[in-house]
């Protein structure tokens, strides 16, 4: 039986700019939230990265010297490991520097920059996208730490989006990969050591609706995956679903009322409750329909039967 849920505004950001296109929600270890701003309106050139507290309703922002794909917290305190235009580097919230870890990424095709990506032990996984959103030219990476090696998997994905690394029984790697305009979330078998990646079978064919699978988690039990609904149309309300992994049955919805455009899910702990936080996005919408959708842009939140969150790594620079 699917089960549905109404999400509340947890947060509305205080900016169009910061309205625009909220991504990337993550856990602090000090009850904090990181999310990214991944660019501060249609024509900008920079995003950021925010950090709410959740109780008192306050967020602190941190400009990038570019558009971020993704942000995660190291074991550094107050430094986070991001993927900003076509490098990967390290940004300290504290002095407001940038340490670049490897440029050049996706530096075979024009028009691309980092999107999302996902950590996975002291690797990250991480794709990007065209920006005219039309061409398989792509790549999907994998940095990997202990040799600090950039390794390409693939090089045909229009603008890759949620990812998660799943462990079976048998020792062997799992990636589930969203690339969006394919309507589809997939499933291949990954090889850190060799930097390798299979060739991928459909889990959840969603060719036939008009919205489009965008970030995603994997529950803390490993067996389904909850997936962000961006919708170009005009609904009354946004969408997240959770899957079942192994038969892509739907299993429940999240909603987010007045907010079509739902980006990234993340399960996390506010006041000893697990809750699902879902960053919604202004993008693309014109100034009428903005109004028909006060709360696009804001950060929502819903009530899960979850008893711990999702893993949540952090990365060791």
């Amino acid at each position: 039986m699917t089960t549905s849920t109404e999400c509340s505004v947890l947060f509305r950001p205080e900016s169009s700019e910061l309205r625009f296109l909220p991504e990337g929600p993550y856990s602090l270890d000090d009850g904090r939230i990181s999310w990214v701003a991944i660019q501060h309106g249609g024509a900008s050139a920079v995003g950021s990265i925010n950090i709410l507290d959740p109780g008192a309703g306050r967020n602190q922002s941190f400009e990038l010297p570019g558009r971020p794909g993704f942000a995660f917290p190291t074991k550094q305190q107050g430094v986070f490991v991001a993927g900003v235009e076509r490098s990967l580097g390290l940004f300290d919230t504290n002095t407001n520097g940038w340490t670049e870890l490897c440029g050049g990424v996706d530096s075979g095709v024009e028009n691309t920059i980092i999107n999302d990506g996902v950590v996975y032990g002291d690797n990250l996984i991480f794709g990007c996208k065209d920006l005219e959103f039309n061409a398989k030219k792509a790549g999907l990476y994998l940095w990997r730490s202990r040799d600090r090696s950039l390794i390409q998997l693939r090089d045909d994905q229009i603008c890759s989006n949620g990812k998660a690394v799943v462990r079976q029984n048998d020792g062997i790697l799992d990636l589930i990969d969203i690339d969006s305009p394919s309507k589809t979330i997939t499933r291949s078998s990954l090889d850190i050591e060799s930097g390798t990646i299979g060739e991928p079978d459909t889990v959840v064919d969603l060719t036939s609706e008009p919205i489009f699978p965008d970030g995603m988690i994997v529950t803390p039990d490993g067996h389904s995956m909850i997936v962000a609904f961006y919708d170009p149309g005009d609904p009354e309300f946004g969408v997240a679903r959770q899957y079942c992994l192994d038969s892509g049955a739907l299993q429940s919805v999240w909603t987010c009322p007045g907010s079509p455009r739902v980006t990234c899910p993340q399960l996390v702990n506010v006041d000893g409750q697990v809750q699902l936080l879902l960053t919604t996005a202004v993008e693309h919408m014109e100034p009428e329909q903005q109004q028909r959708h006060p709360n696009a842009g804001c950060l929502f939140m819903g009530g899960t039967t979850f008893d711990a969150v999702s893993d949540q790594p952090v990365l060791t620079v």
